[in-house]
């Protein structure tokens, strides 16, 4: 799937969520797209796991079992992690936000009004090892001008 083409297919869904949740457009369509390699990755085909959020004790859903890259003490590593799997990428993003929204640790975020100050944040509360995280984030923000989502609806 070209990017933008995955733009168009996770946006109103994205624009959905935020209306709700105050979760910058730019930051989700961004993280979807870094996630889940504009929708080509394993995890969003077979589960509609846009976000590689894992399965813990907690989740009740089903889920499946794929490998991932890690970073333990520096190292770049392999392991073999549970996924939670979706019915779609709706599913994906609805749970995405429920996952931001209810884990403490993100609550600063959530002072962000956009997405490259909310990528910052999340990087900043953990949410990935990767210690580039929310600077690859910035740049699919601003490389797709996916800020002009996060611009406020003025009608006519």
């Amino acid at each position: 799937m070209k990017p933008e083409d995955f733009i168009a297919a996770i946006a109103p869904a994205a624009q959905l969520s935020a209306a709700r949740t105050r979760i910058p457009v730019s930051f989700t369509v961004a993280q979807a797209a870094l996630e889940s390699s504009w929708g080509a990755s394993r995890s969003a085909q077979i589960g509609f796991n846009l976000f590689g959020i894992k399965a813990d004790a907690s989740w009740k859903g089903p889920t499946f079992t794929l490998p991932t890259t890690e970073y333990v003490a520096g190292k770049r590593v392999t392991v073999q992690a549970r996924w939670r799997q979706y019915n779609s990428w709706f599913a994906s993003i609805e749970d995405h936000a429920r996952f931001l929204l209810e884990n403490p640790r993100y609550k600063p975020a959530f002072a962000c009004a956009d997405g490259p100050s909310f990528a910052q944040a999340v990087q900043e509360a953990g949410y990935a090892t990767d210690p580039q995280y929310a600077m690859k984030l910035v740049a699919i923000i601003t490389g797709r001008k996916l800020n002009q989502f996060d611009e406020p609806v003025v009608a006519i």
